[in-house]
């Protein structure tokens, strides 16, 4: 209830939408907004049926329309049989289905910086659709000895973030998000409930709300309220509901 007293309209969720651990805490909470962040491939028909109702936003992770690209990046590691883009369209039709607003998360990287989506996205009509310069945050992606991953070699430069945004200028729900303004402007909390703080390119832990209470956990999350702002993170994200 720490949210709520302290007014936050906004919960995201990247639990997945067939969990009854992510209804009832929204229930419980009654915040304004669920947010699933999703990859399409763990998304069904069956969750979308049962638990739409309570969801308002539907993001998916589509970092190429390409099957070779995406089995580079990760997503599907026999190419002839990815089908990440089909289950992709899919949930789009299911969240059109549910009156569900469907966002899309691309992180342009050296694997797909070059690649021109507009016929496809086109297709997908999303509500949002959010292009992040891929990141590297020490203790996270840096490639460090403590480090989770090592994602230095699909780092590009602002150069080839602003072609790849210059490409797709068209879509006019596009909202480019180069490091600059990706770094500072989210709330990330870990699951002790403790705001990362990237201010300093890593990841540093507040006190947990649960200890300090949400305003002064909040003080030491570096986070930048005016770019929040700036990168349009206010926006009108609910949908009709009938009671």
């Amino acid at each position: 209830m720490l949210a709520k007293i302290a007014g936050w309209r906004y919960r995201s969720s990247p639990m997945d939408p067939s969990s009854n651990q992510t209804v009832s805490y929204n229930e419980k909470l009654l915040l304004s907004l669920t947010s699933l962040l999703k990859f399409c491939s763990f998304t069904n028909a069956v969750g979308m049926m049962r638990y739409g109702e309570y969801v308002d936003i539907l993001g998916v992770s589509v970092d190429s329309f390409d099957p070779a690209t995406n089995a580079a990046i990760g997503r599907g590691g026999d190419t002839d049989k990815n089908q990440h883009v089909n289950r992709m369209l899919k949930v789009r039709e299911l969240c059109s289905n549910q009156g569900i607003l469907f966002k899309m998360n691309t992180v342009v990287c050296s694997l797909n910086h070059d690649e021109d989506m507009n016929e496809h996205v086109s297709r997908l009509e999303p509500y949002r659709w959010k292009a992040f310069q891929c990141l590297i945050l020490k203790g996270e992606n840096a490639g460090g000895p403590n480090d989770i991953n090592d994602a230095r070699k699909l780092q590009i430069s602002k150069d080839q973030f602003d072609a790849f945004i210059d490409r797709h200028s068209g879509q006019s729900m596009l909202i480019p998000e180069p490091n600059t303004v990706m770094q500072n402007s989210y709330l990330l909390l870990d699951e002790e409930l403790r705001f990362l703080d990237c201010s300093e390119n890593g990841k540093v832990p507040s006190q947990s709300i649960l200890k300090v209470g949400v305003e002064q956990a909040l003080s030491q999350a570096g986070f930048d309220d005016s770019m929040f702002l700036n990168r349009g993170g206010v926006f009108d994200w609910t949908r009709e509901r009938s009671n």
